[in-house]
């Protein structure tokens, strides 16, 4: 190397250790960083979360990454900092005579308000149910202070007014106080009938796995798979679905380029057991490991066209020609509307259609009759003239 290439290569290493220092500047990519590969890493988060967890040891992590020593002193003085917090927090409550939080946490008394008018507020329900259970004994009674928590969703709709959902959530400090809202269920609020039951029943809620009671369709023999593979065939859903019942057909919608399958298809099965059976089989919700959306499908052959009632034909008069026709009955008519007076009619003749103010043919009546030129391709006749 001469000096001069030295030289360039001593500069470039210079600016590369300047922008290298400086944060703010942005790197090129001439710009080289060196990077130890077999040095140690720190712990990462998910790593210090594997280990709270019990999920993972520091051994295993060391073999695979082999992590500094120092982050993993830091993760332990971290942990054990946290587990005298933890300690001290229970023995300082339960030297006050209360309990401690976490069982507070555990033991939730909620109810669920359902059939909300959308203008109600958290506090049209606080003072309602203080109202209600004001009379109440046996601890029953409910106040501002003993509702520890009022959960209600709210609406969003483009700044305008805020509306709730139609429904929130409301917890108590006593099963006593969660059993008097529950009585108040069908009392009458901002114009309606309020829907009120325990939080952690959820009766009358729809199965998600039942998807016989979740079709939109009645039963039937046809069934309707969805969300299909572009590459699935008719032989495939025949063999997924053939421990189900007897197939009839197959009807697949495809691309008309292609050929593939465009998403979805109908299997028809010979009785409606195959269908139902086929939605109440978990074992077929599935198709190369995708899942799959599947309901009842119309069944054409059921349905029932509405006939309009027969109306009555219509009665036909026969009209009479014009020399048949008879007069109508003259009627007694004042004398200013006598025949004398009112004026002959105008006589309609079919050439003025055709023909303007100036008695000439209309230019759309002339170029209707006007010879049409050929379409064909015309020679040419000129001669080519070339320049010296």
């Amino acid at each position: 190397m001469t000096e001069v290439e030295q030289d360039q290569n001593s500069i470039k290493e210079v600016e590369i250790k300047k922008a290298l220092a400086d944060p703010t500047k942005k790197r090129k990519a001439e710009d080289e960083i060196e990077i130890d590969l077999k040095g140690s890493v720190p712990l990462s988060k998910k790593q210090k979360r594997l280990l709270r967890r019990g999920k993972v040891t520091l051994e295993e992590l060391n073999a695979k990454f082999n992590i500094d020593p120092t982050s993993v002193e830091e993760f332990k003085k971290e942990s054990e900092v946290k587990e005298q917090a933890t300690k001290e927090k229970p023995e300082s409550s339960s030297a006050d005579g209360e309990q401690p939080t976490a069982d507070k946490k555990d033991k939730k008394y909620g109810v669920w308000i359902g059939n909300l008018s959308f203008d109600t507020t958290k506090e049209d329900l606080v003072r309602f149910f203080s109202a209600k259970t004001k009379e109440s004994e046996d601890g029953a009674q409910i106040t501002e202070e003993t509702i520890v928590r009022v959960n209600m969703p709210l609406a969003q709709n483009d700044g305008k007014k805020i509306r709730n959902k139609g429904f929130c959530y409301m917890d108590f400090e006593t099963t006593e106080q969660m059993e008097a809202a529950i009585s108040l269920s069908e009392s009458h609020l901002n114009g309606r009938n309020l829907l009120i039951k325990n939080s952690k029943s959820f009766d009358g809620r729809p199965d998600k796995n039942d998807l016989v009671s979740l079709s939109k369709n009645p039963p039937s023999r046809i069934l309707f798979v969805g969300n299909l593979s572009f590459d699935t065939t008719d032989e495939l859903l025949k063999k997924h679905f053939q421990h189900c019942g007897e197939i009839v057909k197959i009807r697949m919608a495809t691309f008309q380029d292609s050929g593939k399958c465009k998403g979805f298809a109908f299997v028809d099965f010979k009785d409606e057991e195959g269908a139902t059976n086929a939605l109440k089989d978990k074992g077929c919700r599935k198709i190369a490991q995708r899942p799959i959306r599947m309901e009842y499908g119309e069944d054409r052959s059921k349905r029932q066209v509405k006939r309009r009632p027969q109306e009555e034909p219509r009665k036909s008069f026969d009209l009479q020609n014009n020399n048949e026709r008879k007069a109508p009955e003259q009627k007694s008519v004042p004398s200013l509307t006598s025949k004398k007076n009112i004026p002959p009619a105008k006589k309609y003749n079919n050439k003025n259609a055709f023909v303007d103010s100036n008695n000439r043919l209309k230019s759309s009546v002339a170029l209707a009759s006007a010879p049409r030129a050929s379409a064909a391709i015309v020679p040419s006749t000129g001669k080519k003239v070339k320049f010296d």
